[in-house]
């Protein structure tokens, strides 16, 4: 009867972005590589068994985080793309076969680079990031402030489960409200102001919200929380035209591609 191997499996460790946190992952399993594979189901399903699929290899992690929830609880969504990172260098190491589209000529052509290759990584020089919360004053509609914040994996598992299925609302529109925390409106004849916090309400505010308005907002959380992050990019050269350029690279997408190689 087999009983396992006893050899050790490599390491990689990740320090996140937004909230300096180290983990050490191992490589996937085969077994795990094939949970992985039944994940396509809906956008839901697929985030919760990619985060449980980081969790489970994670060998080593801080002694706050005790379990699955307080995982979700540690970690920021910024800091996901950092250990997903981490699981797929040290399950595949290079990122093979991805396709190019040439911006010049629209030759498409595949390129495979290694994976350290194209990594970097901004990290927030503050205090832990979850403890930040940013208000900006609309400029078209004056009377209206958004507070922001940097979504951990529970407040996105939160409201992904929320608004799953809806017929109302995009899984696309809600993953892009994930980061207001609230709206807040002044009102002439009322001292305070009046606070939008329900979640079905802040994405009904955001869809009504003037198209400038909508890029304000997206642009001071990049500033403020979402430029702390990991980035991929390579540079790729056209066989075609002879074209250089620097593209980014979309880690889910290739991780999941990978699994079926």
């Amino acid at each position: 009867m087999f009983t396992g191997f006893t050899q050790k499996f490599p390491e990689y460790e990740v320090i996140t972005p937004q909230t300096n946190l180290s983990f050490t992952l191992r490589t996937l399993t085969v077994q795990e590589e094939e949970r992985l594979k039944g994940s396509f189901v809906t956008p839901q399903k697929i985030i919760d068994h990619l985060n449980r699929g980081i969790f489970d290899a994670l060998i080593q992690k801080p002694e706050s985080i005790t379990d699955y929830k307080s995982f979700l609880n540690s970690v920021t969504t910024k800091d996901r793309d950092a250990l997903l990172y981490g699981l797929f260098h040290i399950t595949y190491e290079e990122i093979r076969n991805y396709d190019v589209t040439c911006s010049k000529c629209g030759h498409v052509h595949a390129v495979t680079v290694k994976a350290s290759e194209t990594f970097s990584m901004n990290p927030y020089p503050k205090e832990n990031i979850l403890k930040q919360e940013k208000l900006i004053k609309l400029k078209q509609m004056k009377d209206v402030s958004v507070v922001l914040k940097q979504p951990t994996l529970a407040d996105e598992n939160e409201i992904l489960s929320q608004f799953a299925g809806s017929a109302e609302f995009s899984t696309e529109l809600v993953s892009e409200t994930l980061f207001i925390k609230r709206f807040e409106q002044n009102v002439e004849e009322i001292v305070e102001p009046v606070i939008i916090d329900n979640r079905h309400d802040i994405i009904e505010g955001y869809q009504s919200l003037p198209a400038r308005d909508k890029r304000l907002i997206i642009k001071e959380y990049k500033k403020s929380f979402g430029k702390y992050c990991s980035t991929l990019k390579m540079r790729a050269h056209c066989p075609a035209c002879g074209a250089q350029e620097v593209i980014d690279i979309d880690l889910v997408d290739n991780f999941f591609r990978s699994l079926y190689e």
